[in-house]
């Protein structure tokens, strides 16, 4: 019997989806060779340490090598899991609508 300790691992076992600000930082390794991450967006900033993190921790990059100039700076890439999410559009949010009548077809004689 399942109990509900169980359920509760399961489900936190359960990849989330990337943020929109997660899907830009990994989108950006797409066209690098070896799926290299900026450490950098397009404004020359850095990007936010949190985006590294959590997308280290969610398995979507994962540290690359060291920089020895700059050793508190993460150098990651692409997981193949990553590249699959940064490829993907996201899916809109919208609803189905309901009660939509439905389209009739007549045929031509």
């Amino acid at each position: 019997m399942v109990g509900m300790g169980d359920m509760m691992d399961d489900a936190s076992a359960v990849r989330r989806l990337p943020t929109p600000a997660q899907r830009a930082f990994l989108r950006r390794g797409l066209d690098q060779p070896g799926g290299k991450l900026p450490l950098f967006d397009e404004a020359g900033q850095q990007i936010d340490p949190r985006t590294v993190r959590a997308c280290l921790e969610q398995g979507w990059a994962e540290p690359w090598f060291n920089n020895p100039l700059k050793p508190g700076w993460l150098v990651c890439k692409l997981t193949p899991l990553g590249r699959t999410l940064a490829g993907k559009r996201p899916v809109p949010l919208v609803r189905p609508l309901r009660n939509r009548p439905q389209a009739t077809v007549t045929r031509i004689k």
